[in-house]
């Protein structure tokens, strides 16, 4: 359990599913319709595979984790996220309780749906 002192939008961190995992990640959740190549399951200790909550493939062949296009996929990824607010509340709720760790396979993990997650989360969090 976190302490309660600490910023519930504090609990949410992002990393790379080729990372090493850390034994401070709390719950570690895959955000990725697909898995991340070259990773077992064993080694990615994940809690959870959210895969409703990852792009449409539309929209990640169009991304293409394109620099110059983030804005743009990054309202059109919120704006399909409207659709999980189920899958979103659950994400929210284990990060009232405990740290979250949001796992994406993305090189540029800056620019990467997991990126617009934890920050969607911190926002709810910090009730902003």
């Amino acid at each position: 359990m976190v302490a309660a002192s600490i910023d519930p939008a504090q609990r949410v961190w992002l990393r790379r599913a080729y990372d090493d995992p850390s034994s401070r990640d709390g719950a570690r959740i895959l955000v990725d319709r697909i898995w991340p190549r070259g990773v077992s399951k064993d080694e990615a200790h994940l809690e959870e595979w959210l895969r409703e909550v990852a792009p449409s493939d539309e929209l990640r062949r169009w991304f293409g984790h394109d620099p110059a296009k983030w804005d743009e996929f990054r309202s059109r990824y919120l704006a399909e996220l409207e659709d999980h607010t189920e899958a979103l509340r659950h994400l929210e709720e284990l990060a009232r309780h405990r740290r979250v760790t949001i796992v994406a396979g993305a090189r540029d993990i800056e620019h990467c749906n997991g990126t617009v997650i934890r920050d969607l989360l911190r926002q709810r969090l910090s009730g902003s």
